[in-house]
Protein backbone atom coordinates (compact mmCIF):
# COMPACT_ATOMS: atom_id res chain seq x y z
CA UNK A 1 0.00 0.00 0.00
CA UNK A 2 1.19 3.54 -0.77
CA UNK A 3 1.07 5.73 2.33
CA UNK A 4 2.06 9.31 3.09
CA UNK A 5 2.89 10.39 6.64
CA UNK A 6 2.66 14.14 7.19
CA UNK A 7 4.50 14.94 10.41
CA UNK A 8 7.34 12.72 11.61
CA UNK A 9 7.38 13.45 15.30
CA UNK A 10 7.15 10.72 17.91
CA UNK A 11 3.85 9.30 16.64
CA UNK A 12 4.31 9.92 12.92
CA UNK A 13 7.83 8.49 12.78
CA UNK A 14 6.76 5.38 14.68
CA UNK A 15 3.83 4.84 12.30
CA UNK A 16 6.11 5.35 9.30
CA UNK A 17 8.75 2.95 10.61
CA UNK A 18 6.26 0.23 11.53
CA UNK A 19 4.52 0.41 8.16
CA UNK A 20 7.81 0.43 6.26
CA UNK A 21 8.91 -2.62 8.27
CA UNK A 22 5.75 -4.38 7.06
CA UNK A 23 6.78 -3.73 3.46
CA UNK A 24 4.50 -0.84 2.55
CA UNK A 25 5.68 2.11 0.46
CA UNK A 26 6.01 5.13 2.73
CA UNK A 27 6.63 8.77 1.84
CA UNK A 28 7.12 11.18 4.72
CA UNK A 29 7.47 14.90 5.23
CA UNK A 30 8.35 16.97 8.26
CA UNK A 31 9.91 20.46 8.17
CA UNK A 32 12.33 19.42 10.93
CA UNK A 33 12.63 15.63 11.16
CA UNK A 34 14.53 14.56 14.27
CA UNK A 35 13.54 10.92 14.82
CA UNK A 36 15.41 8.01 13.25
CA UNK A 37 13.55 6.56 10.27
CA UNK A 38 13.48 3.13 8.65
CA UNK A 39 15.67 3.02 5.53
CA UNK A 40 12.60 2.42 3.37
CA UNK A 41 10.82 5.59 4.50
CA UNK A 42 11.31 8.06 1.65
CA UNK A 43 11.67 11.65 2.87
CA UNK A 44 10.33 14.23 0.44
CA UNK A 45 10.48 18.01 0.27
CA UNK A 46 6.88 19.00 1.02
CA UNK A 47 3.46 17.85 2.18
CA UNK A 48 1.99 18.07 -1.35
CA UNK A 49 4.79 15.91 -2.76
CA UNK A 50 4.18 13.21 -0.15
CA UNK A 51 0.44 13.28 -0.82
CA UNK A 52 0.91 13.03 -4.59
CA UNK A 53 2.32 9.47 -4.27
CA UNK A 54 -0.17 8.01 -1.80
CA UNK A 55 -3.41 6.05 -1.55
CA UNK A 56 -3.72 6.87 2.17
CA UNK A 57 -2.49 10.01 3.92
CA UNK A 58 -1.93 10.11 7.69
CA UNK A 59 -1.64 13.71 8.92
CA UNK A 60 0.01 13.53 12.36
CA UNK A 61 0.91 17.11 13.23
CA UNK A 62 0.22 19.70 15.89
CA UNK A 63 -3.31 21.05 15.76
CA UNK A 64 -1.89 24.53 15.13
CA UNK A 65 -0.55 23.40 11.74
CA UNK A 66 -3.53 21.33 10.58
CA UNK A 67 -5.50 23.99 8.68
CA UNK A 68 -2.40 25.18 6.82
CA UNK A 69 -1.54 21.61 5.84
CA UNK A 70 -5.03 21.01 4.47
CA UNK A 71 -4.68 24.16 2.37
CA UNK A 72 -1.23 23.03 1.14
CA UNK A 73 -2.39 19.66 -0.12
CA UNK A 74 -5.67 20.81 -1.70
CA UNK A 75 -3.93 21.34 -5.04
CA UNK A 76 -2.86 17.68 -5.32
CA UNK A 77 -5.60 15.81 -3.43
CA UNK A 78 -7.61 13.32 -5.49
CA UNK A 79 -11.01 11.62 -5.07
CA UNK A 80 -9.52 8.12 -4.86
CA UNK A 81 -7.37 8.99 -1.82
CA UNK A 82 -8.13 8.78 1.91
CA UNK A 83 -6.97 11.72 4.03
CA UNK A 84 -6.79 10.80 7.72
CA UNK A 85 -6.83 13.84 9.98
CA UNK A 86 -5.08 12.51 13.11
CA UNK A 87 -4.10 15.76 14.79
CA UNK A 88 -5.42 16.38 18.30
CA UNK A 89 -7.97 19.00 17.31
CA UNK A 90 -11.49 19.70 18.45
CA UNK A 91 -14.46 18.70 16.30
CA UNK A 92 -14.94 22.21 14.90
CA UNK A 93 -11.40 22.32 13.50
CA UNK A 94 -11.78 18.82 12.05
CA UNK A 95 -14.91 19.99 10.24
CA UNK A 96 -13.10 23.09 9.00
CA UNK A 97 -10.35 20.91 7.54
CA UNK A 98 -12.93 18.73 5.78
CA UNK A 99 -14.50 21.87 4.34
CA UNK A 100 -11.14 23.09 2.99
CA UNK A 101 -10.73 19.77 1.16
CA UNK A 102 -14.37 19.34 0.10
CA UNK A 103 -13.88 20.61 -3.46
CA UNK A 104 -11.11 18.04 -4.08
CA UNK A 105 -13.48 15.11 -3.33
CA UNK A 106 -10.73 13.41 -1.33
CA UNK A 107 -12.21 11.06 1.28
CA UNK A 108 -11.61 12.77 4.62
CA UNK A 109 -11.47 10.59 7.75
CA UNK A 110 -11.55 11.91 11.30
CA UNK A 111 -9.05 9.43 12.78
CA UNK A 112 -8.38 9.73 16.51
CA UNK A 113 -5.38 8.17 18.26
CA UNK A 114 -6.95 6.72 21.40
CA UNK A 115 -3.85 5.80 23.47
CA UNK A 116 -0.15 6.69 23.77
CA UNK A 117 1.72 5.61 20.64
CA UNK A 118 5.16 4.37 21.84
CA UNK A 119 4.09 1.08 23.45
CA UNK A 120 2.26 -0.32 20.40
CA UNK A 121 3.14 1.89 17.45
CA UNK A 122 0.92 1.33 14.43
CA UNK A 123 -1.18 -1.06 16.53
CA UNK A 124 -2.25 1.75 18.86
CA UNK A 125 -6.07 1.85 19.08
CA UNK A 126 -7.57 4.19 16.47
CA UNK A 127 -11.11 5.47 16.08
CA UNK A 128 -12.47 6.55 12.68
CA UNK A 129 -15.45 8.76 11.93
CA UNK A 130 -17.00 10.45 8.93
CA UNK A 131 -18.95 9.61 5.82
CA UNK A 132 -16.18 7.38 4.46
CA UNK A 133 -15.17 5.66 7.71
CA UNK A 134 -16.59 2.27 6.68
CA UNK A 135 -14.94 2.46 3.26
CA UNK A 136 -11.66 3.35 4.93
CA UNK A 137 -11.78 0.37 7.30
CA UNK A 138 -12.35 -1.93 4.34
CA UNK A 139 -9.50 -0.35 2.37
CA UNK A 140 -6.92 -0.64 5.16
CA UNK A 141 -7.73 -4.21 6.19
CA UNK A 142 -4.37 -5.37 4.75
CA UNK A 143 -2.63 -3.13 7.30
CA UNK A 144 -4.17 -5.10 10.20
CA UNK A 145 -4.66 -1.95 12.26
CA UNK A 146 -6.29 -1.85 15.68
CA UNK A 147 -9.10 0.34 14.41
CA UNK A 148 -12.82 0.77 14.97
CA UNK A 149 -15.37 3.27 13.72
CA UNK A 150 -18.24 5.36 15.02
CA UNK A 151 -21.42 4.18 13.30
CA UNK A 152 -23.44 6.69 11.25
CA UNK A 153 -20.88 9.34 12.08
CA UNK A 154 -19.75 12.70 10.77
CA UNK A 155 -16.35 14.39 10.85
CA UNK A 156 -15.63 15.43 14.43
CA UNK A 157 -17.31 12.47 16.13
CA UNK A 158 -14.01 10.63 16.72
CA UNK A 159 -12.32 13.83 17.90
CA UNK A 160 -15.15 14.46 20.37
CA UNK A 161 -14.79 11.01 21.89
CA UNK A 162 -11.01 11.32 22.15
CA UNK A 163 -11.22 14.68 23.91
CA UNK A 164 -13.94 13.54 26.31
CA UNK A 165 -11.69 10.61 27.20
CA UNK A 166 -8.80 13.04 27.72
CA UNK A 167 -10.73 14.86 30.45
CA UNK A 168 -10.55 11.64 32.46
CA UNK A 169 -7.07 10.34 31.66
CA UNK A 170 -5.19 13.63 31.59
CA UNK A 171 -7.12 14.84 34.64
CA UNK A 172 -6.12 11.75 36.62
CA UNK A 173 -2.52 12.23 35.51
CA UNK A 174 -2.60 15.86 36.70
CA UNK A 175 -3.92 14.86 40.14
CA UNK A 176 -1.24 12.17 40.48
CA UNK A 177 1.52 14.60 39.43
CA UNK A 178 0.40 17.20 41.96
CA UNK A 179 -0.04 14.64 44.73
CA UNK A 180 3.44 13.21 44.15
CA UNK A 181 4.96 16.70 44.15
CA UNK A 182 3.16 17.47 47.41
CA UNK A 183 4.27 14.18 48.95
CA UNK A 184 7.90 14.93 48.11
CA UNK A 185 7.59 18.47 49.50
CA UNK A 186 6.32 17.13 52.83
CA UNK A 187 8.79 14.25 52.92
CA UNK A 188 5.89 11.79 52.70
CA UNK A 189 6.29 10.27 49.23
CA UNK A 190 5.71 6.71 50.46
CA UNK A 191 2.51 7.78 52.19
CA UNK A 192 1.10 9.56 49.13
CA UNK A 193 2.05 6.64 46.89
CA UNK A 194 0.04 4.43 49.20
CA UNK A 195 -2.97 6.74 48.91
CA UNK A 196 -2.75 6.79 45.11
CA UNK A 197 -2.24 3.02 45.00
CA UNK A 198 -5.46 2.52 46.93
CA UNK A 199 -7.22 3.99 43.88
CA UNK A 200 -5.16 2.50 41.03
CA UNK A 201 -4.84 -1.05 42.28
CA UNK A 202 -1.43 -0.98 43.94
CA UNK A 203 0.42 -0.32 40.70
CA UNK A 204 3.59 1.72 41.32
CA UNK A 205 4.59 1.35 37.68
CA UNK A 206 1.31 2.98 36.61
CA UNK A 207 1.93 5.94 38.92
CA UNK A 208 5.41 6.46 37.44
CA UNK A 209 4.00 6.16 33.92
CA UNK A 210 1.41 8.86 34.61
CA UNK A 211 4.07 11.19 36.02
CA UNK A 212 6.75 10.58 33.38
CA UNK A 213 4.27 10.64 30.52
CA UNK A 214 2.92 14.00 31.66
CA UNK A 215 6.43 15.45 31.83
CA UNK A 216 7.66 13.98 28.55
CA UNK A 217 4.60 14.97 26.53
CA UNK A 218 3.64 18.14 28.38
CA UNK A 219 3.55 20.43 25.32
CA UNK A 220 1.43 18.14 23.15
CA UNK A 221 -0.92 17.33 26.02
CA UNK A 222 -1.27 21.00 26.92
CA UNK A 223 -2.44 21.69 23.36
CA UNK A 224 -4.78 18.72 23.64
CA UNK A 225 -6.37 20.09 26.80
CA UNK A 226 -6.73 23.49 25.14
CA UNK A 227 -8.77 21.73 22.45
CA UNK A 228 -10.87 20.15 25.20
CA UNK A 229 -11.46 23.55 26.82
CA UNK A 230 -12.57 25.03 23.50
CA UNK A 231 -14.92 22.10 22.85
CA UNK A 232 -16.50 22.32 26.31
CA UNK A 233 -16.94 26.08 26.15
CA UNK A 234 -18.68 25.70 22.77
CA UNK A 235 -21.22 23.49 24.57
CA UNK A 236 -21.61 25.84 27.51
CA UNK A 237 -19.72 23.58 29.94
CA UNK A 238 -17.39 25.42 32.32
CA UNK A 239 -14.04 23.53 32.12
CA UNK A 240 -12.83 24.25 35.66
CA UNK A 241 -10.95 21.00 36.26
CA UNK A 242 -9.79 20.69 32.65
CA UNK A 243 -8.31 24.18 32.81
CA UNK A 244 -6.38 23.10 35.89
CA UNK A 245 -5.09 20.05 34.01
CA UNK A 246 -3.92 22.32 31.21
CA UNK A 247 -2.18 24.65 33.68
CA UNK A 248 -0.44 21.72 35.37
CA UNK A 249 1.01 20.64 32.02
CA UNK A 250 2.24 24.17 31.40
CA UNK A 251 3.98 24.08 34.79
CA UNK A 252 5.64 20.77 33.91
CA UNK A 253 7.06 22.38 30.77
CA UNK A 254 8.96 24.84 32.93
CA UNK A 255 10.57 22.26 35.23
Amino acid sequence: MKIAILGLGEAGSRFANDLAEKGHQIWGYDPNPTYKLHPNVQLVSSNPEAVSYADVIFSVNLSSASLEIAQEIASVAKPDQFFCEMNTSGPQKKMAIAQILASTKIKVIDLAIMAPVPPRGILTPLLAAGEYASDFLDFVKPLNLNISSVENSVIGDAATRKLLRSIVYKGIAAVICEAMEAGEAFGMEAYIRGQINSLVGGNDELIDRFVEGSRTHALRRMHEMEAVIEMLEDKGVEPIVTRGTRNNLEKLLQL
